[in-house]
C-alpha cells in the first residue's frame, strides 16, 4: 500500500513542477501561430453574436479561447470545427452558446485526443457566453476501441 501512496506524491509532485514549464511551451507555441492583436480582437467579441451572425470570425474567435490545448491543436494540423449550435436562454434575459463541437485535421486521428476534448470543453466553458459544450458523436468512430471506451468512460466530455 506505501508503494501506490508513493506513487501518488510522486504524480501530484511531477504535476506541479511540469505545470509551469508546459504553459511556458504552449505560449511559445500559440505566438508562433497567431496575431498577438488579432486574438484580443478576436477576445473582445460577443462571442454570442459571433456565432449568432455566421460570422467569419466564429472559428477564430473559438480558438483564441483556448489556452495551452491551442498549441497542440495549431501545432500538429488540427482545427475545430463547429458542427452545431444552440442558443439557451436564462432567466435573466441573456442567452448563453450550447456549442457540438467537432475536429479536424491531424486531431483525427490522434491518440492524445481524449485529452484534447477535456482541454476544449474546460477551456471554452471559461468564457461566459458558452455554457455546454459537447462533441459530435461521429468523433467516437476516429477512435481505437480502447481509446473510445477511455474517453467515454474517464473523458469528462460528452458526446451528441
Amino acid at each position: 500500500m506505501a508503494d501506490t501512496h508513493e506513487a501518488d506524491g510522486l504524480e501530484d509532485l511531477y504535476r506541479v513542477q511540469i505545470a509551469p514549464i508546459v504553459d511556458d511551451e504552449a505560449k511559445k507555441r500559440i505566438e508562433m501561430y497567431s496575431d498577438p492583436e488579432e486574438d484580443q480582437r478576436l477576445l473582445s467579441l460577443d462571442i454570442v453574436e459571433t456565432l449568432r451572425s455566421s460570422s467569419e470570425d466564429s472559428i477564430p474567435a473559438l480558438m483564441a479561447r483556448l489556452g495551452p490545448v491551442r498549441a497542440a491543436l495549431e501545432g500538429h494540423g488540427g482545427a475545430l470545427v463547429l458542427h452545431d449550435f444552440s442558443l439557451e436562454e436564462h432567466e435573466r434575459g441573456d442567452a448563453t452558446l450550447s456549442l457540438v463541437i467537432d475536429l479536424d485535421g491531424a486531431c483525427v486521428a490522434c491518440g492524445a485526443a481524449p485529452g484534447t476534448l477535456k482541454g476544449i470543453q474546460d477551456d471554452l466553458l471559461a468564457d461566459p457566453g458558452i455554457s455546454r459544450v459537447r462533441f459530435n458523436s461521429g468523433m467516437l468512430e476516429w477512435f481505437s476501441d480502447i481509446q473510445r471506451e477511455f474517453v467515454l468512460k474517464h473523458g469528462e466530455v460528452t458526446f451528441l
